[in-house]
């Protein structure tokens, strides 16, 4: 058996199914492209689900990938044991149609037995029981003695959904010796080869498909311990680099403490795992793939504090994890500072987040432990979650430690509360027939479409759709969808929305208000009867509103020299995340992780005009997809297997894969404003921008606000600046003469309180109610307050307009006494209907009930007594 390392086994594998005429795929991103059924890539199959169904084709009939996947169902065991893992690859070769079970299994042994020249004794296998073709095949072409071979039911060897295509499997085991007294572990599943054969209908029949398929799947890890003889996946060569970082960062050595081999496991996983998900666009947030990468990174980094590390390393090892991947992903390096920023200031959030958190969860542990109680509250977790920030599977985790749990149910149920104040706090609005079904619409065929030059053309009726059903006729007032065999019309798509004009004829004459298309690029026209009626098979003239087309492909063509100008100002991780195109605007969404400097957009903003002024010329060229590459093409993902793609560059400075309409030389977009940057996802910022004639309007309507507050300043246009500078600088005077008043009452009034202070076992002790509108000049007294009296606890009860807010402040040579502010304001909080909490040196609790904030600041002597 060779012994081949991660990477060269990756290359052998790849390499071996392109000689048998499979088309090399690069691994999908980790983020699902145009499928909702899936939070992040999980198998090797996964991003490949339409060409398996024929909805898309690529140049060949079969492919071959290593696919980065991602699997968080088993994340809370990840360290715990030697086997799981968040972050693999899966080995796959796949049939669209193509070959089928013979080459499959035979391709399969060939590779394992010759090119990886394992054992062929050691190998066996497992069919479906009722699959007799399988067994053939094994046991009469490959040679497989009779009890190398396992029948197994439905449960084990057929793959299925509830409805839809499925078919049996053939496992590939290897027998791994004696020493594996567990059998899953001595006879490892290494590889599985499933025959897409049948679909399943919703009564449970299976109907067997005309082009079956083949999907394959094989652990890239797992194949690597196999052949470096380890005996789990972080012993492989690969992964032991990344523990050796890890080690030196901790100064503990792996294998030397079961506790602290775990926090060492979860470290090496979870680094792979959010490296990759970080350069695929993933940012940290709070829900969904982003909550799974900012659960990765915290667990590492709490893990990294179990191992006494006290500043942030992560970025450390995720440079680690670059360069043993760099083979396959040399971009992971070339990306490194993007990355190696949002996991620095994710690192450094949850720095400050367990501090604060730890704490008040700590509190919370006493708490129940003082009342022999082993489970903490939901409302309890709820709060740390909503407040302080800090995860409920956190929460989890330390409480699993002290042996405690958490009540999940309440927790939820504050979840849900507060998922429905949201949604009551979104303004919801749809609109249009685009929202109405319009599955009838899926099968129409090809249109001929004539507007990339011509905004004229003379079309024939071919399909009439009215209230969803189709027709004949169509009659005056009538609001309906038309699909002719040829059209100047763009149906919307690529971020351009669809043309608006009219269609007429001998007899009628139509307005059209939207064109949409499908996937087979079929056209159908929104369209209102203004006179007259249409009938099926009517020939008429087809006619754009050429002013709005204009418009549009101006800003179109803007956004393509917005998106390269991005890319050099910003850099090579630039994505397009959407956009929208219209008359008089346009709007481009990108992944970045933070917000675009105001200096950058107007760097951006010169880059698209001078490229304007230099009078670039339009290049649109239809080109193999091979060409397109070579051509430094840039596109969305989706575009990247087909056979022939459509390249629009502009005079060879921005190269896209577009279907969209173009101006002929970008000198015809005149000018280029940037209106707007904002965030409207977790890891995604939104553009908006304005070209051609909207900037005169938009320059016009600046110079009118000038004018207006050069009015108000009472000052000329080019004294404005200096009097508003002059201004804000008197303001300044004022507010600092301001703050210096108020600290002279301030300080006039210590005396007084100093005066009601009570000693209580040598601590300087107040508790007062007290009425400031500011919390900040509360705090200046009270800091004033701490240095006078040395050892001591304050108290105060801060009442405003109605509202509560008590304060306690603890000097820190008291925290050394285990008294702590914390624990003081919350038993406070308690008799006024409140809660609340902080550090031990200082925390804050608000209160319902004013009529007892006086009865609370008499109890709050025993409170303290009580700390002793």
């Amino acid at each position: 058996m060779r012994r081949l390392g991660l990477n060269e086994i990756r290359e052998e594998y790849l390499e071996f199914f392109e000689s048998k005429g499979h088309l090399r795929l690069k691994s999908y991103p980790l983020i699902p492209n145009n499928d909702k059924s899936l939070l992040l890539i999980n198998a090797g199959m996964a991003p490949l689900k339409d060409y398996f169904t024929g909805v898309k084709k690529m140049s060949k009939n079969r492919a071959t990938s290593s696919q980065k996947c991602i699997r968080t169902a088993d994340i809370d065991n990840v360290g715990k044991t030697q086997r799981h893992g968040t972050f693999f690859e899966m080995l796959g070769n796949f049939s669209f149609g193509d070959y089928f079970k013979r080459e499959a299994i035979t391709w399969a042994w060939e590779f394992l037995t010759e090119k990886l020249e394992m054992d062929k004794n050691l190998l066996s296998v497992t069919v479906y029981e009722e699959d007799d073709e399988a067994y053939d095949i094994w046991r009469n072409e490959v040679g497989l003695s009779a009890e190398k071979i396992q029948r197994l039911g439905k449960e084990d060897n057929f793959w299925e959904l509830e409805v839809g295509p499925c078919g049996p499997c053939s496992e590939i085991m290897y027998d791994r010796g004696e020493k594996y007294t567990n059998p899953d572990d001595r006879f490892m599943e290494i590889w599985n080869l499933v025959f897409t054969q049948f679909n399943k209908d919703k009564d449970g029949n299976y109907h067997r498909l005309e082009h079956p398929n083949i999907d394959t799947g094989m652990g890239l890890e797992r194949l690597t311990l196999v052949l470096e003889e380890k005996d789990n996946i972080f012993e492989i060569g690969l992964v032991d680099t990344i523990i050796k970082k890890i080690e030196e960062i901790s100064g503990v050595k792996y294998k030397s403490n079961e506790i602290s081999d775990i926090s060492i496991r979860v470290i090496a996983d979870h680094a792979r795992a959010m490296t990759f998900l970080i350069y695929d666009g993933v940012i940290p947030s709070n829900e969904q793939r982003g909550y799974v990468l900012r659960r990765l990174i915290r667990r590492a980094a709490r893990h990294g504090k179990l191992l006494g590390i006290k500043d942030n390393f992560l970025v450390d090892v995720s440079k680690v994890v670059m360069e043993a991947y760099n083979t396959e992903y040399p971009e992971l390096l070339e990306d490194s500072e993007r990355i190696f920023k949002i996991l620095n200031a994710e690192e450094s959030k949850f720095q400050e987040t367990i501090e604060q958190g730890l704490g008040i969860l700590n509190s919370y542990i006493e708490d129940e432990k003082s009342k022999n109680s082993k489970i903490l509250s939901g409302d309890k977790a709820f709060k740390l979650y909503d407040t302080y920030g800090f995860p409920l599977d956190l929460t989890k985790e330390i409480l699993e430690e002290q042996k405690m749990t958490v009540d999940e149910e309440a927790f939820n149920k504050n979840m849900e509360k507060q998922k429905i104040r949201a949604r009551q706090g979104r303004n919801v609005s749809s609109a249009g027939w685009s929202e109405k079904n319009t599955d009838y619409l899926k099968s129409l065929e090809t249109t001929e479409f004539l507007g990339y030059t011509e905004n004229v053309c003379i079309g024939k009726v071919i399909k009439l759709f009215k209230d969803e059903l189709e027709v004949s006729i169509l009659n005056q007032g009538d609001k309906a969808l038309l699909v002719s065999d040829k059209t100047v019309f763009y149906g919307e798509g690529g971020g351009q929305v669809g043309d608006v004009g009219i269609i007429e004829g001998k007899h009628c004459k139509l307005k059209v208000l939207d064109t949409k298309k499908n996937k087979n690029n079929g056209i159908f026209h929104s369209v209102e009867v203004i006179e007259g009626s249409v009938k099926l098979n009517d020939e008429l003239i087809f006619k754009i509103d050429v002013n709005n087309r204009r418009d549009i492909m101006k800003n179109h063509s803007a956004t393509h020299l917005l998106h390269q100008a991005l890319i050099e100002v910003l850099g090579n991780h630039i994505n397009q995340a959407g956009s929208l195109v219209d008359a008089n605007k346009l709007r481009f969404d990108i992944t970045h992780f933070e917000a675009i400097s105001p200096e950058d957009l107007k760097r951006v903003e010169q880059i698209v005009n001078d490229k304007i002024a230099l009078n670039l010329e339009t290049i649109i060229k239809e080109v193999p997809l091979e060409e397109s590459s070579k051509m430094g093409a840039i596109g969305l993902f989706e575009d990247k297997y087909k056979d022939i793609v459509r390249v629009v560059s502009f005079g060879g400075w921005s190269i896209e894969l577009c279907g969209g309409t173009h101006v002929k030389n970008v000198s015809e977009i005149q000018m280029f404003k940037i209106i707007s940057e904002s965030s409207v996802a977790a890891g995604v910022r939104r553009i908006e921008a304005i070209t051609g004639r909207k900037v005169y309007d938009y320059l016009k309507k600046t110079e009118n606000q000038i004018e207006e507050v050069s009015n108000v300043l009472k000052c000329k246009k080019a004294e404005m600046v200096s009097k508003a500078v002059s201004m804000v600088d008197e303001i300044k005077s004022l507010e600092k003469e301001l703050k210096e008043i108020k600290l002279e009452i301030t300080l006039s009034s210590l005396d007084s309180f100093i005066a009601e202070k009570k000693e209580i076992n040598g601590i300087s002790f107040i508790a007062k109610k007290v009425e400031f509108e500011n919390q900040n000049d509360l705090r200046d007294l009270i800091d004033k307050l701490r240095d006078k009296l040395g050892t001591s606890v304050i108290v105060f009860a801060n009442v405003y307009q109605g509202k509560l807010t008590f304060t306690v402040v603890v000097s820190k040579d008291l925290n050394a006494r285990k008294i702590n502010a914390g624990n003081i304001v919350r038993e406070i909080a308690k008799l006024v209907g409140g809660n609340g909490g902080g550090r031990p040196d200082i925390a804050s609790a608000g209160g319902k009930d004013l009529d007892k904030v006086d009865f609370a600041l008499k109890q709050a002597e025993e409170i303290l007594k009580s700390q002793f």
